[in-house]
């Protein structure tokens, strides 16, 4: 592999990367390139981070219709995993700003665009799998734990869930399968994105290397999982405004990191 990035459309089979070792400070410094991208290029960000804040205003409003308000919480966590070609864009603009070539509109989004025809589509799927058996597991936990409670409002389901003996239950249990689900879907993906983006390689032989990334850099990786999903988090608190900024940065990271994770020595 040569120190030359290929383009996302790719210009041939390249296979998968050799994986490499890292450190914490990758970590921390794909981060901050995140924020550079951004801060470069904020229009672009703001444009793809829109797009899964409308998508949370439209849930919300949908359970609001269909009285079930309290099931905003696994539909918020989950719904930002659910953006693999949004996340496309973002990839490309942090490969263009590392290879200094020009950040268009054109450009950008005919990368987005161009996955259609590719193996990304498939990991589509498979990321929509996971999240819909976090959603099944939701309620059938909930028909388990609090199938004989009545609420019809949000505090109700909140004064439910954090004052009774069944509410606790839930909330621990629930914990503990959704980290379970939230580490698997975060080993198959974190690397395995950017990688079908950039490279001809079948969605299979991506997550595999995704896994393989995380197992050889434990700590590493715990540590970017874990401020992914705090910055989410913090995120989706002021009615999902917080995307606007955290999901394009957290975008950006991502293709930095994967690119210090297989970049040669």
């Amino acid at each position: 592999m040569t120190n030359k990035t290929a383009g996302l459309a790719g210009d041939g089979p390249l296979g998968a990367p050799q994986i490499r070792e890292i450190s914490l400070s990758d970590v921390t410094e794909s981060l901050k390139a995140g924020w550079g991208d951004f801060r470069a290029h904020p229009g672009f960000g703001l444009f793809f981070g829109g797009i899964y804040m409308l998508g949370g205003w439209l849930i919300l409003g949908f359970l609001n219709r269909i009285g079930a308000p309290w099931m905003i919480i696994p539909l918020a966590i989950g719904f930002p995993l659910l953006g693999p070609f949004v996340a496309v864009g973002l990839y490309e603009i942090s490969r263009r700003r590392a290879m200094g070539e020009p950040v268009t509109r054109k450009g950008v989004l005919a990368q987005v665009f161009h996955q259609r025809e590719r193996q990304l589509g498939w990991m589509a799927f498979v990321v929509m799998f996971i999240f819909w058996i976090w959603i099944y597991q939701v309620r059938l936990l909930f028909a388990l734990f609090l199938g004989f409670k009545s609420f019809s409002s949000w505090d109700r389901f909140a004064d439910i869930v954090l004052s009774t003996p069944e509410g606790w239950g839930f909330l621990m249990v629930g914990t503990v399968v959704g980290a379970f689900l939230a580490s698997v879907l975060f080993s198959t993906t974190v690397i395995a994105l950017p990688m079908l983006a950039e490279r001809e390689v079948d969605f299979v032989t991506a997550m595999i290397s995704s896994i393989a990334t995380v197992v050889k850099n434990p700590l590493p990786m715990l540590a970017f999982g874990f401020a992914v999903g705090f910055a989410t988090l913090v995120a989706l608190a002021p009615a999902f405004a917080g995307l606007l900024v955290v999901l394009p940065v957290l975008g950006h990271a991502t293709w930095h990191l994967y690119r210090r994770v297989t970049a040669p020595t």
